[in-house]
C-alpha cells in the first residue's frame, strides 16, 4: 500500500520544505477516447492518498449520479467542466498536482477526441514524459499513433505505453505482447527517447500503485515506480543557460536589475555572460530573490540579475553565458499546429508572441502537411483547425530564437490574429529559413536583357554551363581548374573560374567552414555562376561542396541542362600526403572542427557527370576528359 510522508503529521514545515527540494516531472496522459485517461489519474491520487477527505466524499456522491454502483467513478477527479461530466469525456486539458516521497508531478489529463488535437498539443508543450493509454480490448488505433506523433513532435523524449482494461481481457499475457509488437512495428522510425510498456487496470488499481496479482508473468515495475525512477533531466553540458528578460528593475539610483525566469541551464555570480541581440558582456555580481541572494540559480527560478556593467537591456532581450549563439533572424522555418476554426490565410498579418518578445509576421509559405497517423508529407495550401504542417514565417523584424530540439523555450511560440487577438496557432521553430529557399522582395523584377541568349552563343560559339569540380581537400579541384580554364582559353571559349579560395577572399570572406557556412558559400558561388551563364560564359566553380543536398541545390539554381558535376574521386590518403597546409593535421589533432574527410563526412557524388581519380590520372588526362565531356554535351565544338 502507498506509504503516507509520516513529516505531514509530525512536522508539517519540514515536510513542505523536503517536497520545495525534489525534482519536478511534467507528464501527459493521452490516447483514443474512454481509454481511461482521466480514471488512470484518479486512481493515482486516490492510491496515493492524496485526494482530501472533503473531495473523496464528493467524489462518492457524485459517482452514484453517474456509475450508480457503490464504486468510484475516478474520472470525475480531472472531469471538471459540466460538459465533461455530461457526456463522459475529457475536452479541455485538466492538470493536477501530487507528490510522493521521490518527486514532485505537475499531470495534464489530455484529451482523446481528434477535434480537441490542439488540447493535447497544448499538454505535450511542456510535458517530460507522456502516458499513452491504449484499450486492450482495441489495441492501437489511430489516436495512438496520433499522439505518439505529437509528443514526440512537441519534445516529450520519454513515452510510456499504459495498456488499459487488462481486466476485460482476462489479464492476457498474449494480447499484451500483442499490443507491444503492434507498436513497436509502428514507432519504429518515431525517434523515441525511451519506451515503457506497463499493463494495467485503472478501474481496479492493477499496476498503478501497486503491483499486480492477477498479472504474475508481467515482471516489470507499477507506473508510480516508473515515474519515481525515469531520468528526465537533461546532462548539465547539454544545457545552455538562458535568461529571457521581463523586467528592468530600478529600484533605487545604485540598483539596475535585470528580472525574469530561467527558462535553462544555470548562473552563479562571477559568471561572465552576454545580452543578446546587442552582444555586450559583463559578470554577474549577484542573483537578488525575495528570499534573499542565490549562490546558484537554475531553470525554472525567477530571479533578478545585477551585473558589473549597465547595459542597456529590455523585454524581450536574453542573457545568456558569455559566447552563447543564439539565431537572429527575420524569418523562421517552424511546424505549426492550427487551432483557429476560421483556415489559415497565405500573407495574412498575424502577431508572434514567444519569450524573446512580440512581432508582425506572415505565414509566406506551407512546405508541406504533416499526416501525424502516417507520418507522411503532403502539398496544400491552406491549414484547417488541428493541421500541423511545416511552414516559412517571415517578421517585421529580427528575433532572436533557437531551435525548439535545441531549447524549448527559445523555440516555441504563438501566433495571434490581430483582428480577434485569439492564439489560431502554436509553433516550434526548427531553424532558419535556408537562403536557399528565401524569396526575393515582390517589388524586384528580372531586367531583361536585350541580347538574346542565341546571339550570345554565335558570338561566343559555345552553350553555356557551370562545371563544379568537387572533391575532399587536396583532391586537385584548384590545380585542374586553373588547367581546364587556361585549356579552354586556348580553344577560344569565353570562361569565368569561380575558385573557392578566390571566393573566401571576397564575397564569403563573412563564412566560417560550418556544414552551413559550406552549403552558403556553394549557394553563393551557384548564383554568381547562374549570372555568367545568363550572359553566355562557361563557369567553373572549384569547391569541397561535401553536402549531397547542397549540390542538388545548386543544380537546380544553375538549372539541371546547364549543370555538370565532376567528382575527384582521390583517395583520402593520397588528399593528406599532399597537404602542405598542415590542415589534416590540424583536423585530426581536433583543432579544425567539421573538416570533411575527418571531423565530418564528405558526401560523394552518387551519380557525377564524370568521376576523375587524380591519383592515377595527370592533369592534361582530366582536362581531356572534361572537354571531351562538354564536347559531347554540345556546350563546346569538337
Amino acid at each position: 500500500m502507498f506509504e503516507r510522508d509520516p513529516l505531514i503529521e509530525s512536522d508539517i514545515a519540514a515536510y513542505l520544505d523536503q517536497r520545495i527540494q525534489k525534482d519536478l516531472v511534467r507528464f501527459i496522459t493521452c490516447g483514443s477516447v474512454d481509454d481511461g485517461k482521466s480514471t488512470l489519474i484518479g486512481r493515482l491520487l486516490h492510491d496515493s492518498q492524496l485526494i482530501a477527505d472533503d473531495h473523496l466524499e464528493t467524489l462518492k456522491a457524485d459517482s452514484q449520479l453517474g456509475v450508480g454502483n457503490g464504486d468510484i467513478d475516478f474520472s470525475l477527479v480531472t472531469d471538471g467542466l459540466k460538459a465533461e461530466r455530461e457526456q463522459g469525456i475529457t475536452i479541455d486539458v485538466a492538470y493536477r498536482y501530487f507528490a510522493t516521497r521521490h518527486r514532485n508531478f505537475i499531470i495534464a489529463d489530455t484529451p482523446g477526441h481528434e477535434q480537441y488535437t490542439r488540447n493535447m498539443a497544448t499538454g505535450a508543450s511542456t510535458a517530460d514524459l507522456a502516458v499513452i493509454l491504449v484499450d486492450a480490448r482495441k489495441g492501437v488505433v489511430q489516436q495512438t499513433r496520433r499522439h505518439s506523433y505529437i509528443a514526440v513532435l512537441l519534445g516529450v523524449k520519454h513515452l510510456v505505453i499504459a495498456v488499459n482494461k487488462m481486466d476485460l481481457v482476462d489479464y492476457s499475457e498474449d494480447q499484451f505482447l500483442e499490443i507491444i509488437a503492434d507498436y513497436n512495428k509502428h514507432s519504429a522510425n518515431l525517434g523515441i527517447g525511451s519506451l515503457e510498456y506497463i499493463p494495467i487496470s485503472a478501474l481496479h488499481g492493477d499496476n498503478v500503485v501497486e503491483a499486480s496479482a492477477a498479472m504474475p508473468w508481467f515482471s516489470g515495475q507499477p507506473l508510480i515506480d516508473y515515474l519515481n525512477a525515469v531520468n528526465v533531466t537533461e546532462p548539465a553540458k547539454a544545457v545552455e543557460f538562458r535568461l529571457p528578460i521581463q523586467l528592468v528593475l530600478r529600484s533605487h539610483a545604485d540598483f539596475r536589475g535585470y528580472a525574469g525566469s530561467i527558462t535553462s541551464g544555470q548562473v552563479r555570480p562571477g559568471d561572465r555572460v552576454t545580452a543578446l541581440p546587442s552582444g555586450i558582456s559583463s559578470t554577474v555580481e549577484r542573483i537578488v530573490t525575495f528570499n534573499g541572494d542565490l549562490k546558484v540559480a537554475s531553470a525554472g527560478d525567477a530571479v533578478t540579475l545585477t551585473l558589473g556593467d549597465e547595459i542597456d537591456m529590455s523585454r524581450g532581450d536574453l542573457l545568456v553565458k558569455e559566447n552563447g549563439k543564439v539565431e537572429f533572424d527575420a524569418s523562421v522555418e517552424a511546424m505549426i499546429i492550427w487551432m483557429d476554426e476560421k483556415p489559415l490565410a497565405l500573407g495574412e498579418q498575424l502577431i508572434l508572441q514567444s519569450h524573446h518578445g512580440t512581432a508582425n509576421v506572415t505565414v509566406d509559405a506551407i512546405r508541406y502537411l504533416l499526416d501525424v497517423n502516417t507520418g507522411k508529407e503532403a502539398k496544400t495550401a491552406v491549414l484547417q483547425l488541428n493541421d500541423i504542417a511545416h511552414c516559412a514565417i517571415s517578421a517585421d523584424r529580427k528575433m532572436l530564437f533557437e531551435s525548439y530540439e535545441t531549447n524549448r523555450a527559445g523555440g516555441s511560440f504563438i501566433l495571434i490574429d490581430r483582428v480577434r487577438n485569439s492564439t489560431v496557432a502554436a509553433g516550434m521553430i526548427s531553424g532558419p529559413v535556408s537562403p536557399w529557399d528565401q524569396t526575393p522582395k515582390d517589388s524586384l523584377e528580372v531586367q531583361a536583357s536585350t541580347i538574346a541568349a542565341g546571339e550570345r552563343q554565335i558570338r561566343y560559339r559555345q552553350h553555356p554551363c557551370t562545371i563544379l569540380l568537387t572533391g575532399l581537400t587536396g583532391a586537385g579541384k584548384s590545380t585542374l581548374a586553373t588547367a581546364l580554364e587556361r585549356c579552354l582559353f586556348d580553344r577560344g571559349n569565353s570562361i569565368v573560374r569561380l575558385d573557392g579560395e578566390n571566393v573566401r577572399l571576397g564575397i564569403s570572406k563573412d563564412l566560417g567552414f560550418t556544414a552551413v557556412d559550406r552549403s552558403e558559400n556553394l549557394r553563393r558561388v551557384a548564383e554568381i555562376a547562374h549570372l555568367m551563364n545568363s550572359q553566355g560564359l562557361i563557369a567553373i566553380a572549384a569547391l569541397v561542396a561535401p553536402q549531397a543536398n547542397a549540390r542538388a541545390r545548386a543544380q537546380q539554381l544553375v538549372g539541371a541542362d546547364q549543370w555538370i558535376e565532376v567528382f575527384l574521386d582521390t583517395p583520402l590518403a593520397v588528399c593528406r600526403d599532399r597537404d602542405t597546409t598542415g590542415l589534416y593535421e590540424a583536423a585530426e589533432r581536433g583543432d579544425i572542427e567539421e573538416f570533411p574527410g575527418v571531423s565530418a563526412a564528405y558526401e560523394a557524388p552518387e551519380d557525377a557527370d564524370l568521376r576523375l581519380d587524380t591519383a592515377g590520372m595527370t592533369v592534361d588526362q582530366c582536362v581531356n576528359a572534361i572537354v571531351e565531356l562538354l564536347i559531347e554535351k554540345g556546350f563546346v565544338d569538337g
